[in-house]
Parts: C-alpha cells; sequence; structure tokens
C-alpha cells in the first residue's frame, strides 16, 4: 500500500517551528510583519488571501492586508509597492495573483524588492535559485522539497521527471531537484511519448492543470507521485492532475488532493517571510 504524504501534517509542523523562532525574537523585541496587497475580489484570491492571515495569525507574523478595487490604476499599485519597499518594519511584500487586465504582472512583480519578494518570483530571486545563490524560493516548489525530505524520501541519484514548464511551478521545481542532485527531466504540451518518459521516473511531479490526466499508465511500480494540481471535477469533489485512485496500488508514496502539496505553499510563504526578518537583521 503506498504511503500517504501528509501535507497538513507537515506543513503543521514547519509553522510550529516558526511560531517558536517568531515567539523568540518577539521576547527580543523584534517583529515580522507581511504585507499582502489584492487587486479586486476574485473569490479563490480572497480564500488564499484570509489562509494567509490565519496562518500569519498563529505564528505571530504580523499582516498588513491591501485590498484595492478592481479598478485601481497600475501606478496606484506601483506606488504602493515602492512606499512599502522603504518601509523598514515591513518585511515581505505578496502581490496576489491574478491582478487585473489592465496591469502588467510582469512590471508589478519586477516592482517588489528582491529582498521582500517571499513569493520567489523576482528575477533576482529566480536567477539566485539559477546558479545556487541565496535567494527566495518559489513557495509550492520549496514545498514540495520539504514534502519529500521530511516523509524520508531520498532525491540524490533518483531519476526526477516534472511534467510542466509554468515560471511559478516546473521550472523552479526543476532546479530545486538538480539542487538535490537528482537527475532531472522537464516534460511539456511537446514533448513525445509523455507516458514512456513519466515511466522512468522514480519522483514524478505532475503540474500541468488537467484534471486526473495522469493514470497508471504514467507511472512505473514504486515511483514517489507529487500531485501540484487541484480542480473540482465533475462530481464536485477536489481532484488533482493524478487519477489517485488508478495510481495508489502501483506506487510507494503519493501527495492527495486536498491534504497534499496545497496546505506547504502557505508554510513556505510564511518560512520566507520569517527568513527575510532574519536576513534583514
Amino acid at each position: 500500500m503506498a504511503y500517504i504524504i501528509d501535507g497538513k501534517k507537515i506543513s503543521s509542523e514547519i509553522k510550529d517551528e516558526l511560531k517558536t523562532t517568531v515567539g523568540q525574537w518577539k521576547e527580543e523585541g523584534r517583529s515580522v510583519c507581511l504585507a499582502v496587497i489584492q487587486v479586486g475580489d476574485d473569490p479563490a484570491s480572497s480564500v488564499y488571501v484570509g489562509n494567509k492571515k490565519k496562518a500569519c495569525a498563529y505564528i505571530g507574523i504580523d499582516s498588513r492586508s491591501y485590498e484595492l478595487p478592481e479598478e485601481t490604476s497600475q501606478e496606484e499599485l506601483l506606488e504602493l509597492i515602492r512606499k512599502l519597499n522603504q518601509d523598514d518594519t515591513v518585511d515581505g511584500i505578496l502581490v496576489q495573483l491574478p491582478i487585473p487586465d489592465h496591469m502588467n504582472e510582469k512590471e508589478v512583480i519586477h516592482a517588489i524588492s528582491p529582498e521582500k519578494d517571499v513569493d520567489g518570483f523576482h528575477p533576482q530571486s529566480v536567477g539566485a535559485l539559477s546558479i545556487g545563490e541565496e535567494g527566495f524560493v518559489s513557495c509550492t516548489p520549496a514545498g514540495i522539497i520539504q514534502l519529500l525530505k521530511r516523509s524520508g524520501i531520498e532525491i540524490e541519484g533518483k531519476e526526477c521527471v516534472v511534467v510542466g514548464r509554468s515560471n511559478i511551478v516546473g521550472k523552479p521545481m526543476a532546479m530545486l531537484l538538480l539542487r538535490e542532485n537528482g537527475t532531472v527531466t522537464v516534460c511539456h504540451s511537446r514533448t513525445r511519448n509523455l507516458p514512456e518518459v513519466c515511466r522512468r521516473a522514480d519522483i514524478l511531479v505532475a503540474a500541468i492543470g488537467k484534471p486526473r490526466f495522469f493514470d497508471d499508465t504514467y507511472v512505473k511500480d514504486g515511483a514517489v507521485v507529487i500531485d501540484v494540481g487541484i480542480h473540482r471535477g465533475a462530481d464536485k469533489k477536489l481532484c488533482g492532475d493524478v487519477d489517485f485512485d488508478k495510481v495508489v496500488g502501483k506506487v510507494s508514496a503519493i501527495t492527495p488532493v486536498p491534504g497534499g502539496v496545497g496546505p506547504m505553499t502557505i508554510a513556505m510563504l510564511m518560512h520566507n517571510c520569517v527568513e527575510a526578518a532574519k536576513r534583514k537583521r
């Protein structure tokens, strides 16, 4: 029977560790502050922002929330980011994506100071990761590495296949696995013989945004499967990119949806925020 990797449990462990650190700092008169900017009232974004506030409250991180109307201009948003960049009491800045269509996402991300880029999306952060220097790592891939390590799953020397090449998950995931001495293949929509390539994987990371796309023909016996997708199926139940029921009997370990990768994203955001405060001081 496959080992079910419990993202809720591991994310709770990380948050408890951060809570201890932040509590000790508070006794010394030091604080940690995260500023979260949301433009518009996208329902999914509002849920994510609410979860981030809850995590901050639990750990003891000061949370500043800027909820801007949909019609806010890009210049107004950039001006707010500039003020937060210059505010020494703010350690991390996060602009909740997506932003409205009249704004340029790339320009907004570039405006955040790399020292406060706790999402790990700034080109300087991405460049630091690619050459092995210190910088913030995109939260979902960083969380996946923690899931593997804290579940006792060895990465070094393993054949790792990442399906998806997004800037937020696929590309940084590949670089992190390389950093852990995995042998990495990145697949995408133009990859030929995708099932065959996936069946080589000791560790398969599925991140393409298609519900239940990966069935048992995509995995070899004993593989570890990390499912990054989250969707609501026709039956109204949450599911991932992996057809869990078809795959679970064949693999050695797998992340469920929900309760696998999802909780780790916020835990690693909190980790990055505490790390930003540590570097600043």
